[in-house]
């Protein structure tokens, strides 16, 4: 061989080792990006834990937060709301009762037909936008128009001799000072109708009604939370409590009057009254928070507040497995270019956690169609995805567990636990019928999210508890079971409530 030829084949072999050792060194450094990506996730997955020991620790610290909330007002970061519903539906009401449902940028009106024997013979219902301009105009204005949708809905109606008892679902912040009466606190949903703050909204739409010539009063102002515990009552007398969990969560269950220290001397004619207990701002040092929770508190409107919600609600969880894809993907490549994509807040909804969730193909195929289409990151790798599911799990998995050990308070306050005596006297071995009726899309539309909690529930309360303990569906509580309360609390039906 040459001069010429040696010098070739030496600058070949030379070029060739380069090429070799930046291949070597690229998937080196592609293995420690890897590595970076899954060391992430375990520590989210460690973060996360909520092993039986710490949500027992979750129970006890609900139970000591509603008593100090039960004890005074502001003792607590549970405000235990008194509603002043201290009869529920029985299952005995007949009749024809009306609600209204105003809860965001649509409202509803019904119509519910019941017959003795908790049998719902027909319901009406009509839906209604509500003008963007009216959610910033004027307290009358807002009102006028629901009234004037309420005439509407009765023109034709057969039934309207005499005053109409009407049940009024606003999900806003009320400070209630009877069951048919309440001042807002402050609008939320993007309502911002200054005069109407320290008014009683149940007294607006009185008035709105009266200016319409319509013979019908509200005789019970709730929440959809009390709705719903209404509608459970109605179908089933061991209903002891309610739970939404959806977009929000929150909670009310039945209480002795005894027991609301703050109220000393208040006096109902069951002995009882539903305590709202606005369980979304609940906290305690053993909830398990992550850097991830942190934050999403500093990127949300109303920070330091709801930190129970933030963990548990449909509202946030889409965001808190963005924030985890957002730092993998600036910490490795395991995302490709997507990091930019990622930065977006609340690009990732919950319905697409669940569906990434609950995909069940071999090779992932929704998972990367939602990468894809949502979140723009094309051709991720099959290991890629499975790292994505993961991640949904984990935070899917802690949200119903918590959501679990919340109920699991309510339950051990009520003394319907397992751990003690209950309030009717029986003893310990000897656990109640006890139902928590249930609503809420992140419940009842994600099964994954549904058989965590209902498996958390047996790992804290034990088996032969957690047998007596039905977590019920229960459909529309902020319209019909508004409806019934009206029903129950109305002038001719008051002497007949059912018992708490």
């Amino acid at each position: 061989m040459g001069r010429v030829g040696l010098g070739v084949a030496v600058g070949c072999a030379a070029v060739t080792c380069a090429i070799a050792a930046a291949l070597v060194a690229r998937r080196a450094s592609a293995r420690a990006r890897w590595r970076r990506a899954v060391a992430l996730l375990r520590e989210f997955e460690e973060g996360c834990a909520t092993p039986p020991a710490r949500l027992r620790q979750v129970v006890d610290a609900m139970v000591v937060e509603m008593h100090a909330g039960l004890a005074s007002d502001g003792g607590s970061k549970l405000k235990m709301l008194l509603t002043f519903v201290d009869a529920l539906p029985s299952g005995s009401e007949e009749g024809i009762y009306y609600s209204i449902d105003l809860g965001g940028t649509n409202f509803r009106v019904l119509r519910v037909q019941v017959g003795a024997g908790s049998v719902i013979v027909n319901q009406k219902v009509e839906q209604q936008p509500i003008p963007e301009e009216l959610t910033k105009g004027t307290t009358e204005g807002l009102f006028n128009f629901v009234a004037l949708a309420l005439k509407n809905f009765l023109e034709g109606e057969d039934d309207q001799d005499g005053k109409m008892a009407l049940g009024f679902t606003f999900s806003f912040p009320v400070r209630q000072i009877s069951v048919s009466s309440g001042s807002l606190i402050r609008w939320t949903k993007g309502f911002s109708i200054g005069d109407t703050v320290g008014r009683d909204v149940a007294q607006c739409l009185n008035e709105a009604l009266a200016n319409c010539g319509l013979n019908v009063r509200v005789t019970a102002l709730v929440n959809d939370t009390v709705g719903t515990l209404a509608l459970g009552h109605y179908y089933d007398e061991d209903t002891v409590a309610a739970v939404i969990i959806g977009s929000g969560t929150n909670a009310c269950y039945l209480e002795r009057t005894d027991a609301i220290i703050k109220c000393q001397g208040l006096l109902t004619n069951s002995g009882g009254m539903v305590v709202n207990m606005e369980w979304g701002n609940f906290w305690s040092s053993h909830l398990p928070r992550t850097p991830y929770d942190i934050l999403l508190d500093d990127e949300t409107h109303n920070r330091n507040d709801q930190g129970f919600e933030k963990m548990i609600s449909g509202m946030y969880l889409g965001e808190i497995a963005r924030l985890v894809f957002h730092r993998m993907a600036q910490e490795s490549d395991v995302f490709g270019d997507a990091a930019d994509s990622l930065s977006n807040p609340f690009i990732l909804s919950t319905p697409f956690l669940a569906a990434i969730r609950e995909d069940d193909s071999p090779d992932l195929s929704e998972v990367r169609r939602i990468l894809q289409e949502h979140l723009k990151i094309p051709d991720a790798p099959l290991k890629t995805r499975r790292l994505v599911v993961k991640v949904c799990d984990i935070v899917t998995r802690r949200a119903a567990r918590l959501a679990a050990a919340g109920i699991v308070g309510i339950l051990k306050k009520l003394g319907r636990d397992g751990s003690g005596a209950a309030s009717s006297g029986r003893g310990r071995g000897q656990p109640r019928r006890t139902v928590v009726a249930i609503e809420g899309g992140l419940y009842q539309g994600y099964p994954v999210f549904r058989e965590y909690l209902d498996e958390a529930l047996v790992e804290i309360l034990g088996e032969e508890v957690a047998r007596n303990v039905t977590l019920r569906v229960t459909e529309d509580g902020s319209g019909v079971g508004a409806a019934l309360l009206a029903a129950v609390h109305s002038s001719n039906r008051q002497q007949q409530g059912g018992p708490i």
